[in-house]
């Protein structure tokens, strides 16, 4: 039986292959065990779930990181990057974080969409067309 540790790696490998060297690297040195734990719970425990697709989850992440506003700034910008990883497209990312002006206002669906923008022309993608 696969651990949710295992399944967790599984997930973040497809979001993005090197997350748990990257959170080792910079967390595990302050706060050890933080990379798997976080591997294990978030993506174990939650992003490996049936019921909804990880296209999904990370839309779903994307809008929750949106309302919660600024500080989830750099969370917003890893995460628009998982949902095209997830295979969201660039209009279904834009459409979900302007549907949060509704629940978190202007300005954190503003910042919202700018950090998508940036997101998107780090990886090369093109804003969808009007």
């Amino acid at each position: 039986m696969e651990s949710t540790l295992d399944k967790g790696r599984r997930v973040a490998a497809r979001l993005n292959p090197d997350l748990q060297d990257i959170l080792r690297a910079r967390y595990d040195g302050a706060v050890p065990g933080m990379s798997d734990s976080l591997i294990d719970w978030a993506y174990g425990h939650h992003y490996a779930r049936p019921g909804l697709d990880l296209r999904t989850r990370q839309l779903c992440t994307v809008a929750a990181l949106t309302v919660l506003g600024g500080q989830t700034g750099p969370q917003l910008k890893i995460n628009v990057d998982h949902a095209l990883a997830a295979g969201a497209t660039a209009r279904e990312i834009l459409e979900a974080i302007w549907q949060m002006a509704v629940y978190g206002g202007m300005p954190a669906a503003i910042n919202g969409l700018n950090a998508a923008l940036e997101v998107f022309a780090e990886k090369g993608v093109a804003p969808p067309a009007p």
